[in-house]
């Protein structure tokens, strides 16, 4: 198929962007979306043009790096997916597909569709571990914990980090993210020694990171590659108002 791609280019973070505009041709349905971007970097290369800078790792599902707005969609037309698992056979040939970095304050653009995430990881650094000395792995899993508990945990865990439910929300809210963060933890009895203070340090670094506040619309839930469900935003919620009520 031929695709024309309008592509958000933009120099650095202190640079004007705008968007450009490509023609590639010849891309098989069953490419991958970014073995298409490859495609016409290459392309682009032979040009004596600049490639497009766009960030990427595992291509498998599983770092979130891959982290892109397509035609307007978190990660693309597709559902519980990441962008380097939309394959074109979603797109028609003649189509023009507009692609945008993720858009948040707490996300600015490093290059052209490369935004920085490091936010996230201040936030996980602010209180998204177990430092108490639970024994060795044995004594570990010998603690009792119910299947309907850790089945929840294990869900709120999957979550790989990209950014998804940011660039979705209309506040730029990062409460899925810190949600599954201290939910996975707050389940589990190892992770409930430090449940006050893990709640209150990352609420109050996403706040400082400047992200906005959940307003329930549900956009995050929806867009998440994961299906990360914003039933966790609500225990969040009770475990940071605990920890309020606690001084």
């Amino acid at each position: 198929m031929d695709l024309k791609i309008k592509a958000w280019r933009q120099k650095n973070a202190n640079s004007k962007g705008g968007f450009e505009n490509y023609d590639v041709q010849n891309i098989t349905e069953d490419s991958s979306f970014l073995e298409m971007l490859d495609v016409l970097n290459e392309q682009l290369l032979g040009e004596g043009t600049e490639p497009i800078a766009f960030d990427h790792d595992c291509r498998e599902g599983i770092c979130g790096m891959c982290s892109l707005f397509v035609n307007g969609r978190a990660h693309g037309p597709d559902t519980e997916i990441t962008t380097c698992q939309l394959h074109m056979r979603k797109f028609k040939d003649g189509d023009t597909i507009t692609i945008e970095p993720w858009r948040s304050g707490g996300f600015p653009i490093i290059k052209d569709l490369m935004v920085d995430r490091t936010a996230y990881d201040k936030i996980l650094q602010a209180g998204g571990y177990v430092s108490i000395n639970t024994g060795g792995v044995p004594d570990g899993n010998a603690i009792p914990i119910a299947k309907i508990d850790s089945d929840e945990a294990m869900d709120a865990a999957s979550c790989v980090g990209c950014g998804a439910c940011v660039a979705t929300c209309k506040n730029s809210s990062a409460m899925l993210f810190v949600s599954s963060k201290v939910s996975q933890l707050a389940l589990l009895p190892q992770g409930k020694i430090e449940g006050k203070r893990r709640a209150q340090a990352m609420v109050a670094k996403m706040d400082e990171l400047g992200f906005g506040n959940c307003t329930n619309t549900g956009a995050c839930e929806i867009e998440c590659p994961k299906g990360i469900s914003i039933a966790h935003i609500a225990r969040l919620n009770r475990e940071f108002l605990f920890a309020t009520c606690k001084d």
